[in-house]
């Protein structure tokens, strides 16, 4: 059984990668390489600032610059390090771009940065202190693939977007994958619709206590929405579990979906759900 799974992830990986290199080529500009003369038509060649010794110096010198609330030297030196290859650069630019985070909001910017990421680490295993990055790169990209760019040349595109959310559902065990895996599956978006494989995405991603995960879960076994008969009691301990886990900063869809199934359940409905969920968390620590 090991083996077989080897070989599938084998096969998972080849195909990953030869969508990835598809993408860039379709997409995104490739990186200029520090020795290379082969340079992005839109930038000038890239130079060794006296500044930064190579790009680890400038990574070091960008994130100091930046938690000193200097954006404009921290991206001039995030940029030099993310040319050379340094992921964590990569990383901080596009989530900077992303939000609009003290520089103006491009998300094609923030693409092409986390599009490099994924490229990378297609191939190669990240390192432990570097998954999570990776992981929520290859959910970012997918995050714009299902979507497109608006006003950019980056049209929608489901299944390579299905592609990179099952990568890392699978690969990386990133929950937020494993909810869009499972979303893509449920609209048959990218994939031919599956309640089941749905729901089992579901079901995952719900365990590792992704708030979205266990409402939308909790709310189709209360109903009966899950492929069986409902279960109210499961289903009002996973609306509840939701509503714990993104305290603070809770979709507000999320309470009340849990409000409505409250409102409906029997007293005995919700004894049983109380039981569960304490259980639940008492597993859980």
């Amino acid at each position: 059984m090991q083996a077989l799974a080897r070989r599938a992830l084998s096969s998972d990986r080849a195909r990953l990668a030869a969508s990835v290199a598809a993408l860039m080529i379709a997409y995104a500009a490739p990186a200029p390489a520090l020795d290379s003369s082969d340079q992005r038509p839109d930038q000038p060649p890239t130079k060794q600032l006296p500044m930064f010794k190579d790009p680890h110096a400038a990574l070091r010198a960008g994130l100091e610059r930046y938690h000193a609330g200097e954006t404009g030297a921290s991206v001039e030196a995030l940029s030099y390090a993310a040319d050379g290859g340094e992921s964590l650069a990569q990383w901080k630019l596009a989530r900077m771009y992303a939000n609009g985070d003290g520089v103006t909001r491009d998300d094609s910017k923030a693409f092409d940065y986390y599009s490099r990421i994924v490229e990378h680490f297609a191939d190669d295993d990240p390192d432990p202190n570097e998954r999570v990055m990776a992981s929520n790169a290859f959910v970012e990209v997918g995050r714009y693939l299902r979507e497109g760019i608006a006003g950019a040349k980056l049209a929608p595109d489901p299944q390579r977007a299905f592609d990179l959310f099952r990568y890392a559902a699978t690969f990386f065990r990133n929950s937020e994958a494993q909810y869009n895996v499972a979303r893509m599956y449920l609209d048959g978006a990218g994939v031919k619709k599956d309640l089941r494989q749905g729901v089992n995405w579901l079901e995952l991603a719900a365990r590792k206590g992704h708030a979205q995960a266990q409402a939308l879960l909790g709310r189709m076994m209360f109903n009966g929405e899950a492929g069986a008969a409902p279960q109210r009691p499961l289903g009002l301990m996973y609306l509840t579990l939701a509503c714990e886990s993104s305290a603070g900063g809770a979709d507000q869809w999320i309470a009340d979906q849990r409000a409505r199934a409250y409102a409906a359940a029997s007293e005995s409905d919700r004894k049983t759900a109380d039981d569960l969920v304490t259980n639940y968390l008492k597993r859980r620590d």
